[in-house]
């Protein structure tokens, strides 16, 4: 599968472009905030029904318009052609589309546009709260098994309405067992396979992201992965009885799936603490590889790999050796972004694989070819 044409209108600062693309390697090159960022952002929204960095659509709206537009055609492996479009107009909500049949639920596309993206704001996945791991492990996992996705949703719902029980208890000073039993079920209900899942894609995730890693940093650190959760030691059921009065006070459910976390480790040492700037990189940039090869495995079709700035801060040697493993037939179609044209032009001019270079300026975009 790849995208075979890409259709932009008042999508962030760029005002409008058409650009036919390699099903193999495409490359944009331009200074900083050209706006290439944005490119590899469209094909994101186009498979994951939002943007990879801004959680309000219309904040990619570009400036004075009152509406932004992406349209692809996706080539099948199974040889049909499928458009996928997005829309989002100031005064109304988000359009998604299929072949002009809009989705009743957003959920229903994903995992139709198998995806990965690699970008400098991975790093916060090393370095912030657990909320963005939680994210990565629910992201990939949602891509192949959608009755995951489903629990993962209704969990969700049923917190929140837990919570919203708890605050209205503590405003009126009032308490109903029964009420909070009933919410405490869905979260068991909906809990248990999700930690199960879990515990499961990091049993096969783990040994493909040690591999890669060996690959990309080039030396025998032993790295791991860990599954943090009170659910590995315990019932539900009985952690919440035993948190029911500090969740009386605090008018917030404090334990469950939605608190677990990914320990990520180099020789047995945490890599946010320990770990140097470029082994927290070939850390983040081995587990997004991994992501792209479990996924996959699973769905049996190539996803797209998105590529942005990885480049800054690695050795032309790593760079080297990250493009002739992207361009191995293993992966398939892959975006790349870069502030340095030579750099591009020469990996590329080295290699037989099929490319497309384009330029990127002030949200302009040329092609190499025109």
């Amino acid at each position: 599968m790849y995208l075979q044409e890409l259709k932009l209108s008042n999508f962030k600062n760029c005002r409008s472009a058409e650009l036919h693309l390699s099903e193999k390697i495409n490359c944009f090159v331009g200074l900083n905030a050209a706006g290439k960022t944005n490119i590899l952002d469209s094909i994101y929204y186009l498979a994951f029904c939002k943007s990879y960095f801004t959680l309000t659509d219309k904040q990619n709206i570009r400036h004075g318009e009152d509406f932004f537009a992406i349209h692809g055609d996706f080539h099948f492996d199974n040889e049909e052609l499928h458009t996928i479009s997005c829309v989002q107009k100031n005064a109304s909500k988000k359009s998604f589309k299929c072949d002009k049949k809009e989705y009743e639920r957003l959920a229903d596309h994903i995992g139709k546009i198998p995806l990965v993206m690699i970008s400098p704001y991975d790093s916060d996945l090393i370095n912030s709260g657990s909320e963005l791991r939680r994210k990565f492990i629910d992201g990939v996992i949602s891509q192949f098994d959608a009755s995951y996705l489903s629990c993962l949703l209704n969990y969700n719902k049923a917190l929140q309405q837990r919570n919203r029980q708890l605050k209205y208890f503590s405003e009126n000073r009032i308490w109903d067992s029964t009420l909070l039993e009933m919410w405490d079920q869905q979260l068991i209900q909906n809990a248990i396979p999700i930690n199960e899942k879990r515990k499961t894609f990091l049993e096969e995730f783990v040994p493909v992201f040690q591999k890669y890693y060996e690959i990309v940093s080039g030396t025998n650190e032993q790295v791991a992965i860990n599954y943090n959760s009170a659910l590995n030691e315990k019932n539900y059921q009985d952690l919440l009885a035993e948190s029911l009065n500090h969740d009386k006070y605090s008018t917030y459910t404090n334990v469950g799936v939605h608190k677990d976390d990914l320990l990520f480790l180099i020789d047995g040492h945490l890599v946010k603490q320990f770990a140097s700037q470029g082994q927290q990189k070939s850390f983040v940039v081995a587990i997004k590889l991994a992501q792209f090869d479990f996924n996959y495995r699973k769905i049996g079709h190539k996803p797209i790999l998105l590529l942005d700035d990885i480049f800054d801060k690695l050795d032309d040697n790593r760079v080297g050796q990250l493009v002739k493993l992207v361009g191995d037939d293993h992966f398939g179609q892959v975006f790349i972004t870069d502030t340095q044209r030579h750099r591009i032009k020469t990996l590329m001019d080295n290699t037989i694989v099929n490319h497309k270079i384009f330029n990127v300026n002030n949200g302009e975009i040329t092609s190499d070819d025109e």
